[in-house]
């Protein structure tokens, strides 16, 4: 199990193991998702890993639950 401590400004360093297996990068965006008890950590998708992102019609939650395990 990994850990990290919260600061009193309710921040924290993501460990290097945790940013390695993102593949996390200085400027990069992380997207929390709340599942009952658990938090869960994801790097954003950028516009260059979705190619339909110039497609701005089809950028509604629902299009994306829809097309995330694309």
């Amino acid at each position: 199990m990994i850990t990290s401590k919260l600061t009193s400004k309710a921040q924290t360093t993501i460990p290097q193991p945790i940013r390695a297996a993102l593949r996390l990068h200085e400027g990069d965006e992380i997207v929390y998702e709340i599942q009952d008890d658990r938090v869960v950590l994801k790097k954003a998708a950028s516009a260059e890993d979705n190619p339909f992102a110039i497609f701005h019609e089809w950028t509604t939650d629902a299009d994306e639950k829809a097309y995330e395990s694309l």
